[in-house]
């Protein structure tokens, strides 16, 4: 049982996905850093003065019921960050290495090998044999209606 989790442990997927999580959580620490210091000012100066941002109070007097549009702004704009740098940095240098691997591991199917010379005249002998018999069969039946 324990040579099982032992395989399992160290068979290369579950060493990538452990590299993945990693690389993942320090990106989406880099993406939210980015999107809270950059993003973030400019969502809220473009939504006046008030610094809670782009947005609008439902009850001006209680800040519960402030609907925070920035706030999603800023999550799809997050969002849309990390997924283009997983996609083209991750995702599509592997598509390509793995179309790579796959090319190279690809058997070539065979070619086919030529007749020998007097298989293929028999090959073609038979063939006008049997277009002549085709021919006379054809004719016979002509003279046949004929008659």
């Amino acid at each position: 049982m324990l040579k099982g989790f032992k395989d399992f442990i160290l068979r290369g997927n579950v060493i990538e996905l452990a590299i993945a999580v990693v690389v993942g959580t320090a990106f989406t620490a880099l993406v939210a850093a980015f999107t809270t210091n950059i993003i973030n000012p400019v969502i809220a100066a473009a939504g006046g003065v008030n610094a809670e941002g782009l947005g609008f109070a439902i009850w001006p007097d209680n800040p519960a019921t402030f609907v925070n549009f920035g706030a999603v702004i800023t999550a799809f704009v997050t969002f849309l960050i990390t997924a283009a740098v997983v996609y083209f940095i991750f995702v599509a240098p592997m598509n390509k290495i793995n179309a790579m691997v796959k090319a190279r591991l690809a058997t070539e199917e065979p070619e086919e090998e030529p007749l020998p010379a007097d298989t293929a005249l028999l090959a073609e002998i038979r063939d006008l044999l049997s277009e002549l018999a085709a021919a006379n069969r054809g004719s016979e039946r002509d003279s046949d209606a004929v008659r």
